[in-house]
């Protein structure tokens, strides 16, 4: 490889750890437009694994905002990404996955949280707009407290 590609490899690896940065946050934040925005116009998510629904994001952004409106705070903590792009032949394709862990603390009142763990794996693409999710799984391993 030469040093071009490798910077560019490095260049798109902080692209996408920033895109399921944004993710987290978006969901944490409840900003549904922010959140639709993050993946490609035929964007899906499956939420199935924790009780959730599968389709298109923008039904899926919908059915979020009302499952999570019941929590007062959220904060995702997505951990340990491993990363891997599209190769091509020693040159970055437009294709890239990233699985993920990650631990889900949601207060649901004064002395009543919901915790729940698993992990990601979202499928991305690069877009004229940069990275952007075309799909994203949720695999719940475990949860704590009511729900």
């Amino acid at each position: 490889m030469t040093q071009r590609v490798d910077l560019s490899t490095v260049m798109d690896r902080l692209a996408i750890d920033d895109l399921v940065t944004e993710y987290a946050v978006a969901v944490d934040d409840g900003d549904w437009t922010a959140y639709r925005a993050l993946f490609t116009d035929d964007g899906r998510a499956d939420y199935r694994s924790s009780g959730g629904i599968e389709g298109p994001v923008s039904e899926v952004a919908v059915w979020m905002a009302d499952a999570v409106a019941r929590f007062s705070v959220r904060q995702h903590l997505i951990v340990n990404r491993r990363v891997s792009i599209e190769d091509l032949g020693g040159w970055p394709g437009d294709r890239a996955e990233v699985r993920a862990d990650y631990v889900c603390p949601m207060r649901l009142g004064p002395d009543e949280d919901l915790v729940s763990g698993g992990r990601y794996a979202f499928a991305l693409t690069r877009t004229g707009g940069g990275w952007r999710l075309r799909g994203v799984v949720v695999e719940e391993r475990w949860r704590r407290g009511p729900g």
